[in-house]
Parts: C-alpha cells; sequence; structure tokens
C-alpha cells in the first residue's frame, strides 16, 4: 500500500484558494495534483455530456471517483511527497452536501485509499470568492461545501489543520513549515 504519510490533501469550498495555493506551491518545488472537479466539467462542456454538476450530479460524482483514485495511485507511486487538491473523501462530502446517497464502493474508497491524517482546508473566504464558468456555486453553497468537508474528513479519521486567511505567499509559508515539521516527524517515528 501507498505511503499516506507523503500524500497531503488540501481540501475546501469552491473560491477558497486551493488552487491559488497549489500552484504556488508547485512553483516552490512541491509536487501538486490538480483537481478533478474543474478539468471534468470542461471535458463534460466540450463533448456536451451530461457528466455536470448541474445537469447529473450523481455521474459527475463518479468520473470526480475516478479521477480522484487515478490521482491517488500516481501519487502513490512517486518518491518524494504529492500536495493533492482535493481527495476521495472530497466525493464523499460532495454527495453529502448533495443531499444524495453515497454509494458503498465510495465509502469504501474513501476508506481503503488513505492520505496524510493531517488535512489542509482552505475555509470559506468572502473577500476571495468569485463565480466563473465552471464555478457556479453562490457563496452560501461555497461555505457549506466547506463545513462539509471538514466533517466528512473529521468523521473518516482525518485532522483538519485550518489554512490561515493571508495572501496566496503567507498561505504557502505556512503550509510549508507545517509539511516539512510533518515530515520531519514521520521520519523520526
Amino acid at each position: 500500500m501507498a505511503n499516506a504519510e507523503h500524500m497531503f490533501v488540501v481540501t475546501g469550498g469552491p473560491g477558497s484558494g486551493k488552487s491559488s495555493l497549489i500552484n504556488a506551491m508547485a512553483k516552490r518545488g512541491f509536487h501538486t495534483m490538480p483537481e478533478a472537479g474543474r478539468a471534468i466539467i470542461q471535458d463534460q462542456v466540450r463533448i456536451d455530456g451530461p457528466g455536470l454538476p448541474w445537469a447529473d450530479r450523481a455521474m459527475f460524482a463518479e468520473l470526480m471517483l475516478g479521477w480522484e483514485m487515478r490521482s491517488y495511485h500516481e501519487a502513490a507511486a512517486s518518491q518524494v511527497p504529492v500536495i493533492l487538491d482535493r481527495g476521495i473523501p472530497d466525493v464523499v462530502g460532495y454527495l453529502t452536501l448533495c443531499n444524495l446517497p453515497v454509494p458503498a464502493h465510495i465509502e469504501a474508497a474513501a476508506k481503503t485509499y488513505p492520505y496524510n491524517k493531517q488535512v489542509f482546508l482552505a475555509p470559506y473566504w468572502d473577500s476571495i470568492f468569485t463565480q466563473d464558468t465552471e464555478r457556479k456555486q453562490d457563496r452560501q453553497e461555497a461555505e457549506a461545501t466547506g463545513l462539509i468537508m471538514a466533517e466528512t474528513y473529521t468523521r473518516l479519521g482525518y485532522q483538519i489543520v485550518q489554512l490561515p486567511l493571508v495572501g496566496i505567499e503567507q498561505r504557502a509559508d505556512f503550509m510549508a513549515d507545517r509539511l516539512r515539521a510533518m515530515l520531519r516527524n514521520s521520519c523520526t517515528s
């Protein structure tokens, strides 16, 4: 099985700065994996597919699961720490947010494929939240998403590390310092 200690998830609601943070971490030399949702939406729009959150949320969740499992296996094969823009438990959280049943195979995937027990949460941040062609959620849904993700990861045994509401470079400093400390501790245990 993969070394979950070297796989770090950043989760939260849409428009909370996750992707910007992950891009900043990549510029600092960290290995990163992109978010599933935006890429899936772009692909589905391009092919006029039904797997969109505003068309078929259950299908969208299945597409996200496939993407997140592929990302998991790619990160697990890496010899260096990897920062992931969301993880498999985010699919559970998404279905919960949508008041849809969580199929047993998705719950099993969230439990079978673990990440580092400390998960970074980008909380809702009103001053940076924006909508665009792929991010159609309103502010209320964005805030609710962050709360559901925190509840989902906590229920699955993860510890939430809330990212500070500071500029991207300060946020990246916070995360880099935290990662270095966690990696040092995992090497000495």
